[in-house]
C-alpha cells in the first residue's frame, strides 16, 4: 500500500505502520524486515511511492515491535557530493528505538578501506551482520497528572550530571539500578539534588549513540555521550531493560516531575556519528548525504568541518531542519522534556554565510508554539569562522557563559585586574545579554561543567592529568585558571586542605549569589575529583563516575551548598529579572546596585583600572527596587557581599546607611560551621577583618540589639 509522506519515520496507526522516509536524491529505497533478534533479514520490500521527496508505504500486518531497517539506491559519486550503496544497512533517522549494537567492521564503510582511490571506491560487503536495526514502537504511557513544570527561569538553578555517573557508586541506589533512568529517578537521588536548592536537572547526551572504533581498540568507551546516530531514540545503554529504554525514559521524567525538577536535555544536532568522508555509512550519508551534511562548495567530497567531528549537519536545508525540529518537539510532546542544552549550539545558527542570530533554526524556534514554550539553552561556540558568540543569541535564548566561568576562577586564583570584569558578570553580565529586551537568566552562569577541571580539582592541581585517556596527555585544555596551592593533587598538609576547601566555598559562594541562572556541575557540591582529568570524556570509570563516600569535607561542603541555596531562595534581589542599574534613585535616596571599597567609599574608575584591586563588595539595595514607580518587590532586602582575593587579610569599613539600621552577617567563608549564624549585627562604618581569600555575605536590618562580642572577627 502506498501509506503516506506524513509523518516520517515508523508511525504505528493501530491498524498497521506507515513508513516514510526523505531522500532528495535517491532513486529507490527498500524496507528491510527482521526476525525479533534482529539477525535474520526476513523480507526487503521497495516503498512504493515518492511524494515530495518521501518515499513511503504502508504495511497493514506491521505492529509495534517490527525490526527494521532501509537500504536505499542512487548515485555513488562523492565528488558530487552522492554516497549511496544499498549494500549498507541504514538506520531510519526517525527511529524511535533501537535493538542491538554497532560493531566496527570495514563492511560498515561505503567504500573499501586500503583502496588506492580511498573513499572513491566501492564497496560491495553487506553491511547488516554488524549494524544494529530499529523498532517499532507503540508510544502509549500512562502520564497520569505529570506535565512540564514551566519554572520561571528567575528561579531556575541547573544541576548538570550524567545518568550513569551519578548512581553508578551510590549506596543507597538498589545496585541493579544503579547506572540507569530508574537510578536517577530514585528518592535519595532527588532528595540529595532537591537540598542544593536545584530546580532544573540537565543530562549529559542521552539521543542514541555511538562508541568510536579508536576508542574500543584503546579498551575505553563514548562516556559523555557526544556522538549522535538517531535524533528520536533514547540510548539503550541506561536502561535496564534495553528494548524498553523509552518507557524507562519516560517513567524517569515522571519521578523528576513530581518532586518538582525539570528535566532538561544536552543535544547534539551539530554533528553525527558518520564522520567526513572517510567515515562509516550508517544513516543519513547513504540516505541523502548531499542534503543532510554540509559539503565544501567546490569539492563536494569534502566536509564542512565547522565541528571538529569531521561533519557539520546541514541545517539550512528545509528536511534537515524539519527533522530537528521534529526530534525537539517529539521530546517536549511524547517525553514530557522541559528544556535542551544544545551542543555547539552556534552550529545550529550557522547559515553559509556564518552564524545569523536570523537564521532558519533560530527563527523556527521562535514562531513554535511548542518549541517557544522551553527552556532553549546554546552553548554559543564552534571552531568555524566567528564561532564564538557568547551574548549573541536571539531572545528568547539562554547561553553557557564561559566569560563568567574565566572570570571568576581568574579573581579567586589571585590574577590582577580581574575586579572590573568580575563586577560585570556578578550583575549578570550586561555588557553581553542587556540588548533586545534580554534578561539576566540569559546568561548561564558556572565554575565547572562536564568538559574541564572539576571544583575540587581546580585547587588541587597547575597542569591537567590526562594520562589515562591515551593521547600522551595532548588532549583537553591546558589553561584552567587553576592552582594547587603547594602540592599537585592529594595531600595531607592541613593548611593546602583548609585553603582549597575554602577557595571551593569562595566560588560556590560567588555562583550562587551572583545574578543569572547558576548551574552547578554534580559533585561539586561535595568535592568530587576526577583525579586532575579535565577532558574524561571516554572514562566510563571510577573517574567519572560520582564517589559517594566523600567524608566529612564533603558533609561540610554540602552543608555550606545547601545555606546558599537558602540564601538564592530567600533574597528576591539576586533572582531579579531585570538588570540592576548604578543610577541614583530619587524616592529612596539610594541606589539599587553599588560598589565599594574596604575605605567605606564607592569604587571609583581609578580603582577598577588599579590591577592590584581584589578586595571590593556589591551593595544590591531593595530600597531602590523600582520600576516605572512601582515597587516590585516589597520584601527586598538590601545585602552586602565582599569578595577579598588577596592573600592577606584587608580591614574593610562596612559601608554607612541610615540611621537605626545595623549589618548582619550571614556568611563568612573563612567560618566553618558558621552556616545557620545570623550574628554578629555590626554597626555602619564598622570596621571588619576580612579574612585573605574569602567572601563575606551581609543584610542590613534595623537594630534591635547590641552587638555580641565575637572575637577576632571585627577589628579593634
Amino acid at each position: 500500500m502506498q501509506g503516506r509522506p506524513h509523518p516520517l519515520g515508523a508511525t504505528w496507526t493501530g491498524l498497521g505502520v506507515n513508513f516514510a522516509l526523505f531522500s532528495a536524491h535517491a532513486t529507490k529505497v527498500e524496507l528491510c524486515l527482521f526476525d525479533a533478534s534482529g539477525k535474520t533479514e526476513l523480507e526487503r520490500i521497495e516503498l512504493p511511492e515518492y511524494t515530495n521527496e518521501v518515499f513511503h508505504g504502508f504495511l497493514p500486518d506491521a505492529r509495534p515491535g517490527t525490526i527494521y531497517a532501509y537500504r536505499v539506491y542512487g548515485p555513488y559519486a562523492p565528488e558530487e557530493g552522492h554516497r549511496f550503496n544499498p549494500n549498507k544497512l541504514l538506520l531510519d533517522p526517525y527511529a524511535l528505538s533501537h535493538v542491538g549494537d554497532l560493531k566496527w567492521n570495514p563492511a560498515l564503510f561505503g567504500y573499501t578501506i586500503g583502496d588506492e582511490a580511498e573513499d572513491l571506491s566501492f564497496d560491495e560487503r553487506d553491511s547488516a551482520p554488524f549494524m544494529p536495526k530499529c523498532r517499532v514502537v507503540d508510544p502509549a504511557f500512562t502520564w497520569g497528572n505529570d506535565r512540564r513544570l514551566r519554572i520561571p527561569w528567575e528561579r531556575t538553578l541547573i544541576y548538570e550530571t550524567h545518568v550513569k555517573g551519578i548512581t553508578k557508586r551510590h549506596p543507597l541506589v538498589p545496585e541493579e539500578l544503579r547506572g540507569t533512568y530508574a537510578g536517577l529517578g530514585s528518592r535519595e537521588v532527588i532528595q540529595h539534588i532537591k537540598s542544593l536548592g536545584v530546580t532544573s536537572v540537565e543530562l549529559l547526551p542521552i539521543h542514541f549513540f555511538l562508541n568510536d572504533d579508536y576508542l574500543l581498540q584503546k579498551n575505553l568507551l563514548n562516556y559523555w555521550g557526544y556522538n549522535t546516530l538517531g535524533f528520536f531514540a533514547p540510548s539503550r545503554r541506561y536502561a535496564r531493560t534495553p528494548d524498553f529504554a523509552f518507557a524507562e525514559f519516560k517513567e524517569m521524567v515522571a519521578r523528576l516531575h513530581d518532586a518538582g525538577l525539570e528535566v532538561i536535555m544536552d543535544v547534539v544536532y551539530n554533528h553525527t556519528a558518520e564522520g567526513n568522508e572517510k567515515g562509516p555509512t550508517l544513516s543519513f550519508k547513504g540516505i541523502d548525504n548531499a542534503s543532510y551534511y554540509r559539503l565544501l562548495p567546490d569539492q563536494k567530497r569534502y566536509y564542512i568541518n565547522d565541528t571538529g567531528t569531521g561533519n557539520t549537519v546541514n541545517l539550512s536545508h528545509a528536511r534537515v531542519l524539519q527533522m530537528v525540529t521534529d526530534s525537539l518537539r517529539y521530546w517536549v510532546n511524547e517525553m514530557h522534556v522541559d528544556g535542551f542544552r544544545f551542543d555547539l549550539g552556534t552550529i545550529l545558527a550557522r547559515e553559509p554565510h556564518g552564524f545569523d542570530d536570523q537564521s532558519a533554526f533560530l527563527k523556527a524556534c521562535m514562531q513554535d508554539p511548542v518549541l517557544a514554550d522551553v527552556k532553549l539553552i546554546a552553548e554559543p561556540w564552534d571552531i568555524g569562522p566567528g564561532g564564538y558568540q557568547v551574548g549573541n543569541f536571539a531572545p528568547g535564548w539562554a547561553e553557557w557563559n564561559d566569560k563568567y566561568r574565566d572570570t571568576v576562577r581568574a579573581f579567586w586564583v589571585g590574577e590582577e585586574g580581574k575586579v572590573a570584569d568580575l563586577s560585570k558578570r556578578l550583575a549578570g553580565s550586561a555588557d553581553l545579554f542587556d540588548h533586545n529586551g534580554r534578561k539576566p537568566w540569559g546568561s548561564v552562569n558556572f565554575l565547572a561543567a562536564h568538559d574541564g577541571f572539576t571544583l575540587n580539582d581546580l585547587v588541587s592541581y597547575n597542569e591537567k592529568h590526562n594520562e589515562a585517556n591515551g593521547e600522551e596527555n595532548r588532549d583537553g585544555h591546558s589553561h584552567n585558571y587553576s592552582y594547587n596551592y603547594g602540592a599537585e593533587g592529594p595531600t595531607d598538609d592541613p593548611e593546602i586542605n583548609e585553603t582549597r576547601e575554602r577557595q571551593i566555598r569562595n566560588m560556590l559562594g560567588t555562583l550562587y549569589l551572583s545574578q543569572g541562572t547558576p548551574m552547578l556541575l554534580a559533585g561539586d557540591e561535595f568535592g568530587r575529583t576526577q583525579q586532575g582529568n579535565n577532558n574524561a570524556y571516554c572514562q566510563d570509570n571510577e573517574i567519572s563516575w560520582l564517589d559517594w563516600e566523600y567524608g566529612e569535607k564533603g558533609e561540610r561542603l554540602i552543608a555550606f551548598t545547601q545555606r546558599l541555596a537558602k540564601l538564592r531562595q530567600r533574597f528576591p534581589i539576586l533572582r531579579r529579572g531585570r538588570f540592576l542599574s548604578g543610577d541614583f534613585h530619587e524616592a529612596s535616596g539610594s541606589k539599587a546596585l553599588s560598589w565599594w571599597k574596604p575605605s567605606g567609599e564607592e569604587m571609583e574608575p581609578a580603582d577598577w583600572d588599579d590591577p592590584n584591586t581584589k578586595c571590593f563588595a556589591r551593595m544590591l539595595d531593595g530600597r531602590a527596587q523600582e520600576s516605572g514607580g512601582i515597587r516590585v518587590a516589597a520584601h527586598d532586602e538590601t545585602i552586602l557581599t565582599i569578595l577579598n582575593a588577596h592573600h592577606e587579610a584587608v580591614e574593610f569599613i562596612l559601608p554607612e546607611a541610615p540611621d537605626g539600621e545595623a549589618w548582619v552577617r550571614l556568611l563568612d567563608t573563612n567560618i566553618v560551621g558558621d552556616e545557620e549564624d545570623e550574628e554578629p549585627v555590626f554597626s555602619i562604618g564598622e570596621t571588619y577583618t576580612v579574612t585573605g581569600r574569602s567572601l563575606l555575605l551581609f543584610r542590613l536590618q534595623t537594630r534591635r540589639t547590641a552587638r555580641p562580642h565575637h572575637p577576632g572577627r571585627p577589628a579593634e
